[in-house]
């Protein structure tokens, strides 16, 4: 078993390890050379996102700067919008949908360090060799979710379809679809619903 493939089963790694630090060093390279390029370099920022990411649907767009650990490891699906200052630590595999929108400086996290802080320096591996190890959980956003400025999505959390996030918010735990969810800790306020419409307020529009 590959130091990759522990982490797709949710087993302790090490970030060490040289074929994953070869990994980290080729996403980090693209992220600054995407971050150094124009907005209207379309071709070139395509290019980058081609080599840079697992997936990337059609009509998806990332502002920049962005900032990914691996790259490789995250899918995005068609036509999200993901503003200024993207940062993704996607040991374990982040999944994006289809019409997503992002705010600025949105962050997700997947490792998970031990709390116990002599085991942060080192933790004795299966063949009894003393190694820095994490182990890390993926992140699942639905389709059509909104999420706020400022919001950080911690290791393991799904966010349903149609779910909105709230500015600042820090997302622990699971949100179930057609939810509006905000604070620290992240906690559904309501069910989104027809009520919620622009529609209702014709005095937002000219």
């Amino acid at each position: 078993m590959t130091e990759e493939d522990k982490i797709f089963a949710g087993k302790l790694f090490s970030p060490a390890d040289p074929g994953l630090k070869a990994m980290k060093l080729k996403a980090h390279k693209l992220n600054i050379d995407f971050n150094a390029l124009y907005e209207d370099e379309t071709y070139e920022r395509e290019r980058i996102l081609n080599e840079l990411l697992g997936a990337k649907g059609e009509g998806t767009f990332l502002q920049g700067p962005v900032t990914f650990h691996y790259g490789c490891h995250t899918e995005i699906g068609k036509r999200t919008f993901i503003n200024f200052n993207f940062t993704v630590q996607d040991d374990a595999k982040v999944t994006i949908g289809d019409d997503c929108n992002f705010g600025p400086n949105v962050t997700i996290v997947t490792p998970v360090h031990p709390m116990i802080a002599a085991e942060r320096k080192a933790v004795t591996d299966s063949d009894g060799k003393e190694k820095r190890l994490c182990y890390a959980k993926p992140v699942k956003i639905g389709n059509d979710c909104w999420l706020g400025a400022g919001v950080t999505v911690c290791p393991g959390v799904t966010i349903g379809n149609g779910c909105v996030i709230g500015a600042g918010s820090v997302v622990t735990r699971d949100i179930p679809d057609n939810s509006f969810a905000a604070g620290v800790p992240c906690k559904v306020i309501r069910e989104i619903t027809a009520e919620d419409s622009v529609l209702n307020h014709p005095e937002l529009f000219v």
